[in-house]
């Protein structure tokens, strides 16, 4: 009799977890392919393929976690972390992620990528496709100096320029067929200098973070306006001889925020020729918002924008919300950050970061819908 119960009991735990499965399945296939994101045919907007509908981002950089380890140092060992941490931001209601690709992590000499980082990169978007989440991928990153091959830190700017152009090559070869793929970001926050420079980051970072760095460190007599258009379309045409149907930009640092009568560089309408819309990212300051939307127009040039990179780094919470409600004559994407802890982990802490992070994320969260 004991025989028989087991052999009852096996096989009603065998048909249930066989259930389980068929409706595991059931709800993946049921989750929403993202769809193909076109500019729109008055070029101010995005739009579904399918539909023809506008859409609008909202989302976060998914740049690095709370031990400021940057994610493609991890995704390796921890790659349950990342498709984790990608179900959180699924949950929280966005629609796009930014990930942060390194150059020393995909390249291993000026004309070789690493196979093992592409392969897990199209992991990675299967993760994000499964999810109907979208990815912003911003390459090139160089953040972190111990991460930088020394014979990428050696190369002057035509050595350097081939092996971004490799970089993209191959990374547009691997994101070309998935809809996932929202668009290339070219670089974090390039810069072009006005004379010589000794190095290719600036010298300023966060903590032991580098977000900015040189395009070329010699000038060499040329406009900066000359340098920055031979450098988009240098790799614009990388990305283009592998795929010729997802939108590139670059993610830039708005001077005209911070000078008086500033104009844009990458986005003077000569420069972005080959950009399919503007990239940038602002931090408001106290008493200023009137001042950052302003600044904001500036970068409106017939093309979509998408503000990458927001926070109330320093400025109120009531000042951002001002600030994103007054964008919304000018942008069609707001994107902010999450560091792979959620809402409630950061209520177990009791630190003052650990609130003022909690306190983001939940007005973060309710405010995309009201976008």
């Amino acid at each position: 009799m004991l025989r028989n119960f087991k052999r009852q009991f096996a096989f009603c735990s065998g048909v249930a977890l066989l259930l389980v499965c068929e409706c595991v399945v059931i709800a993946q296939q049921a989750m929403p392919v993202p769809d193909w994101i076109e500019i729109s045919a008055d070029k101010l907007q995005f739009v579904t393929k399918e539909t023809n509908k506008p859409v609008l981002f909202w989302g976060t950089n998914y740049d690095r976690d709370t031990k400021m380890r940057l994610m493609d140092d991890y995704w390796i060992d921890e790659w349950e972390t990342v498709v984790q941490d990608f179900d959180e931001m699924k949950d929280m209601g966005f629609n796009v992620v930014r990930i942060h690709l390194q150059a020393g992590r995909f390249l291993k000499s000026p004309t070789q990528a690493n196979e093992q980082a592409l392969e897990k990169l199209a992991k990675l978007i299967q993760v994000a496709e499964s999810r109907g989440l979208y990815l912003y991928v911003t390459g090139l990153a160089c953040y972190k100096k111990p991460n930088i091959p020394a014979w990428y830190d050696a190369l002057d700017e035509e050595g350097r320029w081939t092996a971004q152009a490799t970089f993209w090559k191959h990374v547009a070869g691997v994101c070309a067929s998935s809809p996932a793929v929202f668009c290339y970001d070219l670089m974090n926050e390039p810069l072009v200098p006005g004379e010589d420079a000794e190095i290719w980051l600036t010298p300023e970072g966060l903590e032991d973070l580098f977000y900015v760095q040189n395009i070329t460190r010699t000038p060499n007599g040329r406009s900066s306006h000359e340098i920055a258009k031979a450098w988009i379309d240098r790799l614009v045409a990388a990305i283009r001889s592998e795929d010729r149907r997802h939108l590139v930009t670059v993610g830039v640092i708005p001077w005209a925020l911070y000078f008086s009568g500033a104009k844009p560089l990458f986005y003077d309408p000569a420069v972005a020729e080959n950009l399919d819309f503007v990239s940038v990212h602002f931090y408001p300051e106290a008493n200023e918002i009137e001042k950052a939307l302003e600044a904001l127009k500036v970068y409106a040039i017939g093309k979509p924008m998408v503000i990458a990179e927001m926070f109330p780094l320093k400025c109120s919470f009531e000042e951002i919300d001002q600030f994103i409600d007054g964008s919304k004559t000018v942008a069609q994407g707001w994107i902010s950050f999450y560091w792979g802890k959620t809402i409630e982990e950061y209520a177990q802490e009791n630190d003052m970061g650990a609130a003022v992070m909690k306190q983001w994320l939940e007005y973060f969260k309710s405010k995309q819908g009201k976008r």
